[in-house]
């Protein structure tokens, strides 16, 4: 008959004398499935934050570029009367929505950014990753007008450049909040949850 300490994988003593060794089976090691979901889920956080700082640099670059080469211009059509370039500043959120209340729209900015953050923890899809990254990117950019840009703190107004016909001005950031935003949707749709499991 064999003893349950011979099955749970017993203590191997120290060659130089020191404490015992806990076996193979012993309890409290870490299996190779946990250290690999771990490892798994700081590359889907790498990815993540990698797509945001990407979106928040080139909505940066194009909105200095908006407002050292566009403020003050007549509008330049890029795709004739179907894509223009509009210089605007925008009190309000995505898309011109709700000018009159710009540091409600900067707290939940700050919101979205710490949920974001936290939610991260949890990523086991690399779908999920880019679309959180472009999220936060998008709402990373927008905040920092808000918090940096005139006419003060919080109440920054959002360099916005690119016009549509019949369509609020808009710019990069907010493109990337409503992609992500979208590829959400469709993801859950799909039944693709933030973990990476399927419904």
């Amino acid at each position: 008959m064999t003893s349950a300490a011979a099955t749970s994988g017993p203590a191997t003593s120290d060659p130089a004398g020191g404490a015992p060794t806990p076996g193979p089976g012993a309890e409290g090691s870490a299996s190779p499935e946990r250290a690999g979901g771990r490892t798994g889920n700081r590359h889907l956080v790498r990815v993540t934050f990698g797509v945001a700082l990407a979106v928040v640099l080139l909505d940066q670059l194009t909105k200095y570029l908006a407002v050292r080469y566009l403020e003050g211009q007549p509008p330049v059509e890029v795709v004739g009367q179907w894509v223009r370039l509009v210089f605007l500043r925008n009190p309000g959120a995505a898309f011109s929505i709700g000018t009159g209340v710009t540091f409600v729209f900067s707290a939940i900015a700050v919101a979205v950014v710490v949920v974001i953050v936290r939610t991260s923890r949890r990523l086991g899809s690399l779908a999920w990753a880019i679309a959180l990254g472009g999220l936060l990117g998008g709402a990373v950019g927008n905040l920092i007008d808000r918090l940096f840009r005139e006419p003060g703190f919080l109440q920054g107004h959002v360099v916005d450049f690119i016009a549509l016909p019949h369509f609020a001005v808009f710019n990069l950031a907010d493109s990337a909040i409503v992609c992500s935003a979208i590829f959400m949707v469709l993801l859950s749709l799909r039944g693709v949850e933030i973990s990476g499991r399927r419904s």
